[in-house]
């Protein structure tokens, strides 16, 4: 049996075309399994969305569809609130199944779904998911979006265009009997369950946008300029090549170029002096649960202090309620605080613009943009320091990404290893979740210290890349 276009296949369309074809083409066993942030989020998803029952049932019954048969008799019956209706249009073999219909005063039912999504904004696949759902259900009213922030928003008839452009090029797609083109995304192919699919393919035909810095969106004006490879774009002069679509610019295109070097070659460039700032440096970085249903908070506030031995780690916690969010919040501008009394020249080293962006989080919730330690953190004087700005202004590395974990583990390079070889960030999110939820002290300990592992070998991490980093600048 064929199997049916769903509305729920927007979002791996807008992800990537080919994934969207794999998951109809090939057998499920083709994909890897989700990993455990995926079945987070998922768990996450389904949290909020009987939130959103348990709140739609204050209006009237709500009552479980089965079937689209079953939903046409629910419908038929007047019941306030169908969960989980379902309808088929054989025709164009589209099926979809929203989260809830909600019977209105004037007797026409609106479609209603919970998403984990703070806002609507550049969610092209939410607006097809839903303008689809419309459409199924021959619904003239705009569908309500229950977002995770807790706010409504409404997608009516203005989505219908996307929603139509979706349909046709699923059409197009599926009636394929090999997968479409695509290219390389490091997010984009990190995440998805075709990648042992896809990757080796791209590498094979040096994909250009394997090099990092090169968007894909600049493939098509590169390959009218006859450059279709990392290999081509190795050989050229930056001032050979036209300007295009985010390609723009001699030094961007320099940049690219000696990205492509560097990539074939397996050896590093330096570009530029390296400069770092002189004094006490403490290494800073921060674990975080960005999931809105299941926390939103920093859980860990890590440092590394002077000596940098593994007993000069320091950190604040919390266990995931108001009060502790806020004290671990203070006990970490304490603790800087003391460092700036400590050291006059303080350095909080952390790795790109993550611990910047939840200070300021931080400060905008509990209104404390006026306090004294944070206008000093965030201020002309401030003592952070991004390390990961020397790697992008003063070197071109041999490597797909430039994230902590790529150059640092990379052996021709930093070569630091994480105890736990398993952990990350989302793996971090995973066991805070599982410590959260856990209701033995002796296990939920151990999990805690897991977490703790990571934060200070990832503390340790950005020490060993100082450190290479000074001895590379000589």
């Amino acid at each position: 049996m064929k199997k049916l276009i769903s509305a729920g296949d927007a979002k791996a369309w807008k992800h990537c075309r080919r994934r969207v074809w794999f998951d109809h083409k090939r057998p499920p066993e083709a994909a890897g399994e989700a990993d455990a942030f995926e079945l987070l989020i998922q768990q996450a998803g389904d949290v909020h969305e009987l939130q959103v029952k348990a709140l739609l049932a204050q209006q009237g019954a709500v009552v479980e569809a089965h079937s689209a048969q079953h939903t046409r008799e629910l419908m038929a019956q007047q019941v306030q609130v169908i969960f989980q209706p379902v309808a088929i249009d054989d025709i164009n073999g589209v099926v979809g199944k929203p989260d809830f219909l909600i019977l209105t005063a004037t007797g026409e039912y609106q479609i209603a779904d919970a998403k984990l999504a703070l806002s609507m904004k550049g969610r092209a696949d939410l607006e097809i998911q839903l303008a689809l759902y419309r459409k199924l259900f021959a619904s003239g009213l705009p569908a309500l979006v229950y977002l995770g922030s807790g706010e409504i928003d409404e997608v009516g008839e203005k989505s219908d265009i996307k929603a139509d452009a979706f349909l046709a090029d699923m059409h197009s797609l599926l009636a394929q009997t090999s997968p479409p083109s695509a290219h390389y995304g490091y997010s984009k192919c990190g995440a998805c369950p075709y990648h042992d699919n896809c990757v080796p393919d791209f590498e094979a035909q040096g994909d250009l946008p394997l090099l990092y810095g090169l968007d894909p969106r600049a493939v098509p004006g590169l390959e009218k300029q006859g450059i279709n490879t990392i290999e081509a774009l190795a050989l050229v002069d930056a001032l050979q090549l036209s300007d295009a679509p985010y390609f723009k610019g001699t030094a961007k295109k320099q940049r690219l170029i000696q990205q492509a070097q560097a990539y074939l070659s397996g050896e590093l460039q330096i570009t530029s002096p390296i400069e770092m700032p002189e004094g006490t440096w403490i290494h800073f970085d921060v674990e975080a649960n960005p999931l809105p249903v299941t926390g939103n908070e920093v859980y860990l506030w890590g440092l590394l202090e002077p000596p940098y031995t593994t007993e000069n780690f320091t950190y604040t916690w919390s266990d995931g309620d108001k009060a502790g969010d806020y004290a671990a919040w203070c006990e970490f501008l304490d603790k800087v605080e003391n460092y700036r009394q400590s050291y006059p020249r303080l350095v909080l080293a952390h790795f790109a613009n993550y611990e910047v962006t939840q200070i300021k989080t931080y400060a905008k919730r509990y209104n404390m943009q006026d306090d004294a330690r944070v206008q000093w953190l965030l201020g002309d004087d401030s003592p952070l320091f991004d390390m990961r700005d020397v790697l992008t202004q003063s070197l071109v590395l041999p490597l797909k990404s430039y994230g902590l974990k790529a150059v640092c583990k990379a052996k021709d390079l930093v070569n630091f290893q994480w105890e736990l070889s398993e952990s990350g960030s989302q793996w971090s999110v995973v066991r805070y979740v599982d410590y959260l939820n856990c209701e033995h002290s002796a296990e939920r300990e151990m999990i805690k210290q897991e977490i703790l592992t990571y934060n200070r070998d990832d503390v340790k991490a950005t020490r060993a890349l100082e450190l290479w980093l000074r001895a590379l600048g000589g």
